[in-house]
């Protein structure tokens, strides 16, 4: 049972028991994408939660999750205590993004990889081989087209094989992959796959993905390995919004934000089930 895997909540927890999480990205234009990634991680149980933006008009702090807490991307090098980092969210594609990325992918702690990161990692090989010679944990989240890029097909060709593909991905990158879109593949370097059955078509909105990147990136700071924290952060993300349909919100005009805190809802139950 995916409860199984969450980590227990003791009564004499305090914040670092559950992790600390840095959400990197946020170039011109697309704050927003940092912003919902953090903030579905605060919600899905993370001790701690820094967010780092590249745009230099980013906000100094949250107003709706005064929680998270922000830092210039270079001033989380300082953080010893960062227990995974996702990057890519609103990332763009500027040289400081690059070198954000290459700095990242070269430090031992565990890894989300999204977005622009990915497209990154596909424009620029020698990014790809530093994350093949990673020690830590990696995930990966792309959607079909950014999957295209990485494997130089098309997205046809990769819905067309959608579970190969995503192994594929897996073992060149020696990573947890998860393959976005209905029936969402995740599989990992040792040839294991899972496909999940929750979800529906209100996810197929701008932003979902950022929500989806600080979920699964919450259970991977939390301790959750790379493969369940994938397996248990697709079926949250997907049970989320069936919840929300079956209570009359959407799929039309679903939005990331209500998946967010549907999917804290979905957590609790899911940690009250395996209690």
């Amino acid at each position: 049972m995916l409860g199984n895997t969450l980590p227990a909540r003791k009564v004499d927890a305090h914040k670092g028991t559950f992790g600390s999480l840095a959400i990197i990205g946020g170039g011109a234009s697309m704050v927003g994408a940092v912003l919902l990634s953090a903030r579905a991680a605060l919600l899905s149980g993370t001790g701690r939660v820094y967010a780092a933006c590249l745009s230099s008009n980013s906000p100094s702090v949250d107003m709706l999750h005064p929680e998270i807490m922000f830092r210039k991307p270079a001033d989380l090098t300082n953080l010893a205590q960062l227990d995974c980092v996702v990057i890519g969210p609103g990332l763009g594609q500027s040289q400081a993004a690059i070198e954000m990325l290459e700095f990242w992918l070269s430090q031992n702690v565990v890894l989300l990889i999204d977005a622009d990161a990915l497209n990154l990692m596909a424009k620029h090989s020698y990014l790809t081989a530093i994350c093949k010679k990673r020690h830590a944990e990696t995930v990966i989240t792309p959607h079909a087209g950014e999957a295209a890029r990485l494997l130089d097909v098309t997205s046809e060709d990769i819905q067309q094989n959608r579970t190969e593909s995503a192994l594929k991905l897996a073992h060149i990158l020696h990573a947890t992959c998860v393959l976005k879109g209905a029936n969402t593949v995740v599989a990992y370097d040792d040839g294991n796959y899972f496909i999940n059955s929750t979800g529906n078509v209100g996810l197929a909105s701008g932003g979902t993905g950022d929500v989806l990147s600080g979920i699964i990136g919450s259970f991977l700071a939390q301790g959750v390995s790379g493969l369940n924290a994938a397996k248990l952060g697709v079926f949250v993300h997907g049970a989320a919004a069936d919840a929300l349909v079956a209570k009359g919100v959407g799929p039309v005009g679903l939005v990331a934000s209500e998946v967010a805190i549907e999917a804290r809802n979905i957590i609790n139950q899911l940690s009250s089930q395996s209690a």
